[in-house]
């Protein structure tokens, strides 16, 4: 499975983002897709994730924040992001796992991209 996230940027504080992530090869072998973030001097950390069904978990710091969704047709998946705040300032990236659940660790995945940079500004 081949990830490509796109999407980041800068913007302000209060402002929005969504990020896509697109996925070929083997996706079906691949039931969840999450996304992580990694700001500067800081480890990875789950944000959201969504199972094949349409099954959703979300990191509490980004609940009603964040929106997680995705196109099966299109393989792809997306992360819409309300009321950015300058914490959320990170690389984000997006992961692909077999799990049968919507698993917020990053050992549970196995497939990653390349990361997109989202930078808020105060």
């Amino acid at each position: 499975v081949q990830l490509q996230a796109s999407g980041g940027g800068l913007v302000q504080a209060g402002g929005s983002l969504r990020l896509s992530c697109a996925a070929s090869g083997r996706t079906r072998s691949s039931n969840v897709m999450g996304w992580f973030r990694q700001a500067p001097g800081k480890e990875r950390e789950f944000v959201a994730a969504i199972s094949w069904i349409g099954s959703t978990n979300y990191a509490n710091s980004v609940k009603g924040r964040f929106t997680i969704s995705q196109d099966n047709v299109k393989n792809t998946v997306y992360l819409q992001m309300n009321s950015l705040k300058p914490e959320d300032t990170a690389v984000y990236y997006c992961a692909a796992s077999p799990s049968p659940w919507t698993t917020n660790r990053s050992v549970d995945y196995i497939y990653w991209g390349q990361g997109t940079l989202v930078t808020v500004s105060s």
